[in-house]
């Protein structure tokens, strides 16, 4: 299988092809071919951008009549039928049903456009500069995202400083007797803490980067009631975590919370195409007309696509189906824990955002290298690369879970064997 065209022109800064040296040319469901025929269960799903599946039939087919029947492709932030559709079904299929009011912003097609955009509106919203991030949190790529990243190693990148973020512990961070809920609000109300008071906190409810550490409702509501104390907007980045991923639309549901600022972006087209949006409590849409942009903010081929995928949350079918493939996946993965306590630590995650906490590095860089000769995509997440995720498409078969599932534990069975 010929890869030597990537190895002398793709740029060193390649990753994912290194990890998994073959070329891929098929896909559907759960499941992707490379150019010899071999199947694989992807785990992967495009770091959680393909929630529902390669080439899911029902979000793919609308796209594929729009392409035919020579509609608007891209279009800036002009008003199309498109977009229209796609704001109707996003109110009526999500908002309505959670008692959820947002006004819809859609910044540029990535989740760092989005994250960027909150950000600025929460700064020109309180006349604040400083934001509170978490530690373990991944926000982006752009130097803002970057900035209230935790990762040192992400943090350093584009060789600039980093000003006005304040980093304060996750929940259980740096151990389970820590409150720092407590510890957040105390320094916020202390004038000798030399914390000031910031214009937003943003948070991920599961850290999906920084190593599967999941968020409890308690807490979210207690970081929500902070805000709200303090007069401080309160941002969710759902960008991983939502569309789906963890068994609701939003990772945050289970936490009754009604954040200020929610980002979405990775799954929300349903299909792979970039599609990012800001959900912002209207009061707090403050932007003039222009303030902010993007040329591929006008996206319709993603507003088709995630119309699409929007309808079938009015689905009780498809809402039943994904709560119990949810079910199934965290009973795998807790058989995995009590069958291979050596190697495994804990499981993490919720729903169908999963990770297995490992001992080191290198032993889930060895379960990698079996699992993908065995036809089974999977990467690491956390510090220190030693979180499993496990993140197959929310609409994946019986059959390919337990196939899937079945090839890690073949995994884990040899490595711990091995070692």
């Amino acid at each position: 299988m010929d890869i030597d065209i990537f190895e002398a022109y793709e740029s060193n800064v390649r990753r994912y092809g290194r990890s998994f040296p073959t070329v891929f040319t098929k896909s559907l469901g759960a499941t992707i071919w490379n150019e010899a025929g071999k199947s694989f269960i992807d785990f992967i799903v495009g770091s959680g951008a393909l929630n529902y599946g390669h080439n899911n039939p029902d979000i793919v087919a609308p796209a594929i009549k729009y392409l035919v029947d020579k509609n608007i492709v891209l279009s800036l932030d002009m008003y199309t039928a498109a977009k229209r559709d796609f704001i109707e079904v996003f109110v009526e299929s999500i908002l309505k049903p959670r008692g959820l009011s947002y006004k819809i912003q859609f910044p540029g097609p990535t989740g760092t456009n989005a994250n960027e955009a909150a950000l600025a509106l929460a700064r020109k919203y309180t006349g604040r500069s400083s934001v509170m991030a978490f530690t373990n949190s991944y926000h982006g790529m752009s130097l803002g995202s970057l900035a209230v990243s935790g990762s040192a190693s992400t943090r350093q990148l584009g060789g600039v400083a980093r000003h006005d973020v304040i980093r304060v512990p996750y929940e259980n961070y740096p151990n389970q007797t820590f409150d720092s809920a407590s510890y957040i609000d105390h320094v916020l109300g202390d004038p000798g803490s030399g914390i000031e008071k910031p214009a937003a906190i943003i948070v991920e409810p599961i850290q999906a980067e920084g190593g599967m550490n999941t968020a409890s409702g308690p807490w979210l509501s207690e970081i929500q009631r902070i805000c709200r104390k303090h007069d401080i907007v309160f941002i969710v980045d759902d960008i991983q975590a939502g569309s789906g991923r963890t068994g609701d639309f939003f990772s945050f549901e289970f936490a009754k919370i009604e954040p200020d600022i929610v980002t979405l972006s990775k799954s929300l087209s349903g299909s792979g195409n970039p599609l990012s949006i800001v959900l912002i409590r209207p009061d707090m849409d403050i932007w003039n007309p222009g303030e902010h942009s993007g040329t591929f903010r006008g996206n319709n081929l993603a507003f088709v696509t995630s119309a699409a995928m929007c309808k079938v949350w009015s689905d009780r079918r498809f809402t039943t189906a994904v709560e119990r493939t949810a079910v199934k996946l965290q009973e795998h993965l807790d058989r995995l824990v009590a069958k291979f306590p050596k190697c495994i630590e804990q499981k993490r995650g919720r729903g169908l955002m999963a990770g297995l906490k490992c001992r080191s590095q290198a032993f889930v860089s060895r379960v990698h290298d079996v699992a993908f000769e065995n036809g089974l995509l999977i990467e690491s997440s956390g510090p220190n690369r030693d979180v499993i995720k496990v993140l197959p498409p929310i609409t994946i078969s019986d059959d390919e879970l337990n196939h899937g599932i079945a090839i890690l534990d073949h995994a884990l069975q040899e490595k711990t064997n091995g070692d």
